[in-house]
């Protein structure tokens, strides 16, 4: 039974098989086989491939099995129309188109299963490059963000700037009046005279714009801090919503690209072996001898040719022979008087009609 189905996959006459050698039988049953595991090869990787793309594994097995059943009936028919003619470059001519074509499948056979060999090593490219597409993208959402956050940092700046600034002003003022009283500087005379009272009354007007200048700048402070705030959170926003198209960057074409900048040689020998696999049977194909198969094919062949020539030129005579009799028949009765009266009274009849209708259709007109 396997037998059989390997003779069938390798588009082969399975009734001609049965009666050739088992030297024959295997051959096209290897065939037939290589072109089914050849399928069978198309269908993982298809499904693979499909599932990087979908995610899902019901639409990857069932897309994987249409191409796996595509891929099966390519190599099947590509098989069974190479014919052995006892003429090598006739045969490799036969077989360019078909090896080209060959050649395309193992290409794509080849690639989905070199994504899953290299699976590990894509996924560190990929991982490399999603951390640099997210440094590039935190970089360029700063570059949003950052002229406006050093603007408000640098005006709260500028607002506790002016509050030191002011107390530094009232702490000066406060060592004037307390060392004018010391007389340690100033006038030199201990006590509260009314220098210290002036240099008093000077850092008390001070301190009270101090503290309305606190009042005043802390609000001010409170509000940007507020707007700072909102700009930090919208920049993280951004950047927390942005990320999961980083992540979700290992769909199948960003795995193509990251297979092709590994090295190139363990690919290679990849898709050569799959080339290989795909191109046995037509080459299995091209370098065997014509076989007993062959012979016994070519011989049913030139059976049903013969019998269609045969039906035909018998077609073409029966043709003649008809056409010869129809001539002759009627010229025999053209040549009889009793046709040529009857005919003639036809023709008078007809005419003697004609001429009755024209006459009732004027008569009517007037």
């Amino acid at each position: 039974m396997l037998k059989n189905f390997f003779w069938m996959c390798s588009g082969a006459d399975t009734d001609l098989l049965q009666k050739c050698s088992k030297s024959e039988q295997v051959k096209y049953a290897g065939i037939g086989a290589t072109v089914f595991f050849t399928a069978v090869m198309a269908f993982i990787a298809s499904s693979y491939a499909l599932f990087t793309v979908f995610d899902s594994t019901y639409i990857a097995i069932a897309f994987g099995l249409v191409w796996g059943l595509l891929i099966f009936n390519l190599d099947r028919f590509i098989v069974s129309t190479i014919k052995k003619q006892g003429k090598p470059w006739l045969e490799i001519s036969q077989a360019i188109p078909r090896l080209i074509l060959a050649v395309i499948i193992a290409i794509v056979i080849a690639k989905p299963l070199e994504l899953k060999i290299f699976e590990k090593e894509i996924n560190q490219v990929l991982l490399e490059k999603k951390n640099g597409l997210t440094l590039q993208n935190k970089e360029q959402i700063a570059l949003q963000y950052t002229p406006e956050i050093n603007r408000v940092e640098t005006e709260i700046q500028n607002l506790n700037d002016a509050i030191s600034n002011k107390e530094k002003e009232v702490n000066d003022l406060y060592r004037t009046y307390i060392t004018e009283a010391e007389g340690t500087q100033g006038t030199l005379k201990i006590g509260k005279g009314p220098v210290y009272n002036e240099k008093r009354e000077k850092h008390d007007d001070m301190l009270q714009e101090l503290q309305q200048l606190k009042a005043e700048n802390k609000k001010q402070i409170t509000t940007k801090e507020i707007g700072l705030k909102s700009l930090r959170e919208k920049q993280n926003l951004q950047t927390a919503n942005t990320q999961p198209i980083i992540d979700g960057f290992d769909g199948l074409m960003a795995r193509i690209n990251a297979l092709n900048d590994l090295p190139w040689l363990p690919s290679f020998f990849i898709f050569l072996l799959f080339l290989a696999i795909e191109t046995s049977p037509i080459l299995a194909k091209l370098l065997s001898q014509k076989g007993e198969y062959d012979l016994k094919f070519d011989n049913y062949e030139n059976e049903i040719k013969t019998w269609v020539a045969q039906q035909k030129n018998q077609r073409e005579e029966l043709l003649k022979t008809d056409i010869l009799l129809n001539n002759k028949v009627y010229y025999d009765i053209g040549e009889e008087e009793k046709t040529y009266a009857y005919k003639k009274q036809k023709a008078e009849e007809l005419m003697q009609f004609q001429s009755d209708a024209f006459y009732q259709n004027q008569k009517s007109i007037l």
